[in-house]
């Protein structure tokens, strides 16, 4: 399996995902980031390849209840405070071979996956 999808058992969008690789037969990892947790190796990659300001939520509740100084290592890219924080990253997270993209869109998944 190549496929690892990463968010919250009961997040909308990551229901949706879920649903559209099922109704695909694509085969995938769940991996809920509350439950499993994070490294920070992981984290560490994800934000090398995407940056802060993709991986990062700034709208939910999560977010708001952070410290101004948690905010603030979070913009800065503080691995850390994503893995003690999973609910601030933007989700779904795909990981297609290490391939690493956040949100769900049909098409883009599509495409990235072969379809």
């Amino acid at each position: 399996m190549s496929i690892t999808l990463y968010g919250i058992h009961n997040c909308d969008t990551c229901r949706k995902a879920r649903r559209w690789l099922d109704e695909q037969d694509i085969d995938y990892r769940w991996h809920d980031l509350r439950k499993d947790g994070l490294d920070t190796v992981m984290v560490e990659g994800w934000l090398k390849a995407l940056g802060p300001d993709t991986l990062l939520n700034r709208r939910g509740p999560s977010w708001r209840k952070l410290p101004a100084e948690e905010q603030a290592a979070a913009n800065d890219g503080s691995a850390a405070i994503f893995v003690a924080n999973p609910t601030i990253i933007k989700r779904p997270v795909l990981d297609h071979h290490g391939d690493v993209t956040v949100a769900f869109r049909a098409d883009s998944w599509a495409k990235r996956l072969g379809l």
